[in-house]
């Protein structure tokens, strides 16, 4: 089986976890030099430098030249990418999917289980590709960008695998028929792709959110075709031309994988995705798009993941320094642009009760943007953890968000970093009737301390909200054993996962692969989970052959 048995213990390893929900991580989250060699971050960076300021070659069908990424940091990356035509791209990736929807599923599982193991090695190098293109910080770019990722694209490959792997290739069928002899049919089962997957990335997690879909269409036996958002083309460019070499060397034809890079005046995706060759969509991005595709794209299945209103619902701690600390980095963290951000955080007008005694609402405010402040005190510690904002309608949001409130606390960028795009957490105090203020997302470091009259309405008015426009994350702080079990009920049925006292070294933001299930698909936030049972399954079919046999 080649591959395959190359990383037979690994698969195993996967889908034990993947039952247990324990921690476990096939590819180490530190940047060691331990343990991925001692030069590896310094070749990291050389291999990275490489590729500024000339053209990436992919050996795909291509007829010019695209790519204008820009960092956040500053610098143009001057990389140009292959210019595909869709119908080409399309001609492409038909061709090359016969012998690849024919191959065994060990053969294909194999295949993808060894392109992770490559993007492993070089986890450095993607670590900076990913730091130039969605702004994060180098230590969040190479743990989310690298083996984070990494661990995603695992798990889809064990849960395919495991589906795939329930249906018998063959079986005798023996109906009895009484004193007559009985009825015999041996029966052959086969698994049918469902066409060409198109995934369509986005900028501030590039990788993270596209290893999932990408892996779990591949090893069902889908050819696909990697869509990345113009300005983080890079780090999937990589993952294509990894793939591609894969593909070459197990003897496949490397259009199975294939970039369909392109510039925002000259946009591809919409032509890609109304394809009828097309059967499967993974997208991660905007609402505005994610509406388009579904009233569009009646062809294909369609995975989203699209925008939230994630919330906190404060209502007592044993530990307020803690929770404000909690707080005070989950809404810094990457400047606020991840989907699991918490943005809209309820506190009662009455105030609270905590070990430092009652605390009014104006306090608890206070006390989570004076963490901020401590937090973000330290000018290397604030790069570190801020990074940098990837888009520039990100600043247009925070300028508009100063005006939907009373400002707890300013947003500014921060002091000595250069060219690079920085701003800090703004908080903006509003009550609960505000909702034209904090009932959308407004993606970056935006927050509300919402006045509620009681922890009670908090919670419901939280919940409506996931259901109404999305979440994918809720917090809880309180000490009653009956709030937290209410709390529990109504988040479940918005389809919203619950982090409950979180005070120490666990955040609100992470989502741990083969533990948590990212995303629910049951509210409007997204319509998949990273990673279950249904995310893999409806990417084939399963057709039957039955013929008679002699008694």
């Amino acid at each position: 089986m080649g591959f395959f048995d190359d990383h037979r213990d690994l698969l195993v390893q996967a889908l034990q976890a993947a039952r247990s929900r324990g921690y476990w991580s096939a590819f180490p989250e530190i940047p060691s030099g331990k343990i991925y060699g001692e030069t590896a971050r310094a070749d990291g960076e050389a291999a990275f430098a490489t590729l500024l300021d000339r053209p990436f070659e992919i050996d795909q069908p291509a007829n010019g030249r695209v790519g204008r990424e820009v960092s956040p940091l500053g610098k143009p990356l001057g990389i140009t990418y292959p210019k595909s035509e869709p119908a080409a791209l399309i001609a492409a990736a038909r061709n090359a999917g016969g012998a690849w929807a024919a191959a065994s599923v060990e053969e294909r599982v194999g295949v993808a289980l060894e392109m992770l193991a490559r993007i492993n090695r070089q986890s450095f190098l993607f670590g900076n590709a990913v730091m130039h293109t969605s702004g994060q910080a180098f230590p969040m770019a190479f743990q989310a960008g690298g083996p984070h990722a990494q661990d995603r694209g695992l798990e889809a490959v064990a849960y395919a695998y495991d589906e795939m792997t329930r249906v018998p290739r063959q079986a005798r069928w023996e109906k009895p028929q009484g004193k007559s002899p009985p009825l015999l049919l041996d029966k052959a089962y086969r698994i049918v792709p469902r066409g060409i997957a198109l995934v369509i990335a986005c900028a501030t997690f590039p990788t993270w959110n596209s290893y999932p879909g990408l892996f779990a269409s591949l090893v069902t036996g889908n050819a696909v075709i990697v869509k990345p958002h113009p300005q983080a083309i890079l780090p999937l460019a990589l993952t294509v031309r990894i793939g591609r070499e894969v593909l070459r060397e197990a003897g496949f034809d490397p259009n199975v994988l294939l970039l369909a890079a392109d510039e925002p005046d000259a946009p591809v995706t919409k032509e890609l995705a109304l394809d009828p060759a097309v059967g499967i969509v993974d997208f991660t991005g905007s609402p505005v798009f994610g509406r388009w595709l579904r009233e569009n794209v009646r062809h294909a299945v369609l995975f989203t993941e699209e925008a939230g209103v994630n919330s906190v619902v404060i209502e007592s701690t044993d530990d307020f320094g803690g929770m404000c600390r909690n707080l005070a980095f989950s809404l810094s963290l990457y400047s606020g642009q991840m989907c699991t951000a918490p943005q809209n955080i309820y506190v009662p007008r009455g105030g609270i009760d905590t070990d430092e005694g009652h605390k009014s609402f104006d306090e608890v405010a206070a006390g989570i943007a004076g963490a901020i402040d401590d937090l973000l005190s330290d000018r290397a510690r604030a790069e570190n953890v801020l990074g940098a904002i990837q888009s520039e309608e990100t600043l247009k949001r925070i300028e508009a968000a100063r005006r939907l409130g009373r400002i707890v606390r300013d947003s500014s960028p921060v002091d000595g970093a250069g060219g690079a795009r920085t701003a800090t957490p703004l908080i903006v105090a509003v009550d609960a009737a505000d909702e034209h203020a904090y009932l959308e997302e407004r993606f970056g470091p935006i927050s509300f301390v919402i006045a509620v009259a009681t922890a009670e309405e908090a919670i419901e008015r939280a919940a409506r909200s996931a259901k109404e426009k999305g979440a994918i994350t809720a917090a809880l702080y309180s000490t009653r054993e009956t709030l937290i079990d209410r709390a529990s009920e109504v988040f479940a049925r918005a389809g919203v996962a619950l982090s409950v006292n979180l005070t120490g070294a666990i955040y609100v933001n992470q989502s741990a692969a083969f533990s948590d299930y990212h995303v629910t698909g049951a509210n409007p936030a997204g319509t998949a989970c990273l990673t279950d049972s249904a995310f893999v399954a409806n990417r084939f079919h399963i057709a039957t052959m039955r013929r008679p046999m002699a008694a």
